[in-house]
């Protein structure tokens, strides 16, 4: 479903479909609509509704934590964090630097960079807690990569549908593009899901979201199937209305493979939330907030970079990104959830046969 809807929606549109299919991307074919105030209220108005109410739960347990608490550190930083650190730091300065001598390795900074990041906060995980993705799970932890690169080239199949943004800076050959693309591909579920641990470690998290009230649905089947038709609809149309559609690119695929699990009655990402507990919802959308900052940051100085064209609100850059950009942060820290929870529920398939 994920694959051919938006394929075989501009199939029977009548597009050409050899432009979808270009390795590396290079044609841009898909013409976005101009800023507008009256459609940027609107998104901004619709983000707030969800943003806000979160927020304010947040902060009030902040405050009361700084008032009575103060956070634990169970632990030492670690000497493999000072690696990390190492890494992280002549790596930044050389993916913001052009020095000739190292022309040649220039638009390959973005992993190591990524690699030190990852180490640092789990690193920053055993300070505050004991406990991180490296060092307790390190087989789930592992896997991630390879599941990270499948994931985030997803991602790009669908972007060839709305082309909200493209890449500059380099030209490769296909297996060229192939392999450098899939290295920095491959750190982002890592990255997100190692700063969701992080933020788990934070009291006041737990307590502002874990004890919601349930939620109980009668009949689940019933909205779940409702969810995957409306997901599925916008998914085929995405490539037709792109300049409309676009915000589906990162809701649709965790609505459809929820609503898919929900229907045949396995646990999922929202199985929590329903019996209150939402830390862990609010753990990853946070922490891909947070890892989408220093994903732009990095991103805005470096010569192999990326690019946006945002239909109606493109508009207050901050970096490259334009700010209600980075509202689709939100729903894909759940999509980074979803995919993290099926490598975790393999992995534990695996062990108990």
């Amino acid at each position: 479903m994920l694959v051919g809807l938006p394929l075989l929606g501009v199939f029977l549109a009548g597009f050409p479909m050899g432009r979808y299919f270009q390795f590396p991307p290079q044609t841009q074919y898909v013409r976005h609509a101009p800023f507008t105030w009256s459609a940027f209220a609107i998104f901004a108005f619709m983000i707030a509704a969800v943003v806000l109410p979160i927020t304010i739960q947040g902060l009030r347990s902040y405050h009361k934590d700084l008032v009575t608490t103060s956070e634990p550190n169970s632990e030492k930083f670690p000497l493999w964090g000072w690696l990390g650190v190492a890494i992280g730091v002549p790596a930044w300065i050389l993916a913001w630097t052009r020095f000739p001598w190292f022309a040649d390795w220039q638009p390959h900074t973005f992993s190591p960079l990524w690699l030190a990041y990852i180490i640092v906060v789990n690193a920053i995980c055993v300070r505050r807690s004991g406990r991180s993705l490296l060092t307790n799970r390190p087989l789930f932890f592992l896997l991630l990569f390879p599941a990270s690169a499948i994931f985030w080239w997803f991602f790009e199949y669908l972007n060839r549908f709305v082309q909200n943004w493209f890449y500059v800076g380099v030209d490769f050959r296909p297996w060229q593009y192939f392999w450098y693309a899939t290295l920095p591909f491959s750190t982002v579920l890592p990255a997100v899901l190692s700063t969701q641990q992080l933020f788990l470690s934070f009291r006041w998290i737990q307590r502002a979201f874990s004890r919601f009230p349930p939620i109980t649905i009668k009949n689940p089947t019933r909205p779940a199937v409702a969810s995957l038709l409306l997901a599925a609809f916008g998914l085929t149309l995405i490539g037709i209305y792109p300049t409309y559609l676009f915000p589906l690119l990162w809701v649709s695929p965790a609505l459809i493979i929820t609503a898919l699990q929900a229907v045949m009655r396995e646990p999922h990402i929202f199985t929590e939330m329903g019996k209150g507990n939402w830390s862990g919802a609010v753990a990853v959308v946070l922490a891909a907030l947070f890892c989408g900052v220093f994903w732009e940051m990095w991103n805005y100085f470096s010569l192999a970079k990326w690019q946006y064209s945002v239909p109606l609100v493109h508009r207050f850059e901050i970096f490259e990104m334009p700010l209600l950009g980075y509202a689709g942060y939100l729903p894909f820290g759940l999509e980074c959830m979803v995919i993290g929870t099926a490598v975790e529920r393999l992995l534990n398939q695996r062990q108990n046969q």
